[in-house]
């Protein structure tokens, strides 16, 4: 990743990736091909397409996202790094690159004709967001660490990008880079996101779960629906990516079987308001 201009009164554009700018989980993506290695059961697998289907159809709490992370820290243990990594390196420009939403990839171009820093901040697996960050000419990501011991999984977290964490992350990165925050800009999906979103001068939120949707009707914050995805594989690149990084691949794939089964179906959806981003935030 670039490492971006660094000075006073810099601005950046934070963009969760699930549904914000891939159109399905990316985690849930990779179950066929964990199948096929051995990694996953087929029950698991058969799991993981009627979840697919809830993903769509409602959110996530924080209950809901401490149990995922428990539950795959125990998933993945003994995994193998060396076997993960060549599943996904070899099917990550099958599953991921076709499904990029066109309108999040307008945003990013915008974003960055406009001089601002374009941030991916995921709690999907760092091996899975570096590539797409790459694909799309990101600036910097942030994602969900996996400790590896020996070539095998822990099933211990070293950093889970989610929640009040990821807030703290563009804080960080605020403090390192010189972004004013009140006038950066954050892009989710989810109402466990919020931190994130109120961390920035300009929260927008993008096909939202029913409660971020409430929030943002509840604030007057500005709400985008992405329908169009658009294949960027032409664009994906062919050599495979550091082994250590993709390996967390496991960790992702696990906890969305795990995660995605177990939530309820939520119907009805409010109507919505949709702004673009101005080229530039006012002073």
């Amino acid at each position: 990743m670039g490492e971006g201009a660094v000075g006073p009164g810099l601005e950046a554009a934070f963009f969760d990736l699930d549904k914000t700018v891939i159109a399905r989980s990316s985690t849930v993506a990779f179950s066929r091909p964990l199948h096929a290695g051995g990694l996953l059961t087929r029950s698991a697998m058969l799991r993981s397409a009627y979840a697919h289907f809830i993903y769509h159809a409602s959110g996530a709490d924080h209950t809901q996202m401490e149990h995922m992370r428990d539950l795959v820290s125990r998933m993945v243990i003994g995994w193998e790094v060396q076997q993960v990594s060549d599943i996904v390196a070899t099917t990550l420009a099958e599953l991921i690159a076709p499904i990029v939403y066109e309108e999040a990839t307008a945003l990013i171009a915008e974003h960055k004709a406009a001089g601002r820093d374009v941030v991916i901040v995921s709690a999907s697996g760092i091996e899975l967001v570096e590539p797409i960050g790459a694909l799309l000419g990101v600036d910097h990501v942030v994602a969900t660490r996996m400790v590896i011991d020996e070539g095998r999984y822990t099933g211990a977290i070293e950093y889970y990008a989610y929640g009040a964490n990821k807030a703290a992350a563009i804080r960080e990165l605020a403090a390192e880079r010189g972004y004013r925050l009140e006038r950066c800009y954050a892009y989710s999906d989810s109402i466990t996101d919020l931190p994130m979103l109120e961390a920035v001068g300009h929260p927008v939120v993008v096909n939202p779960d029913k409660g971020l949707r409430r929030e943002a009707m509840t604030r007057d914050w500005p709400v985008q629906d992405f329908v169009r995805p658009v294949s960027l594989r032409p664009r994906f690149p062919a050599q495979k990516t550091g082994t250590a990084a993709l390996g967390t691949a496991a960790a992702g794939a696990a906890a969305g079987l795990v995660w995605y089964a177990s939530r309820r179906k939520e119907s009805g959806r409010e109507a919505t308001r949709v702004r673009r981003a101005p080229s530039r935030p006012e002073s």
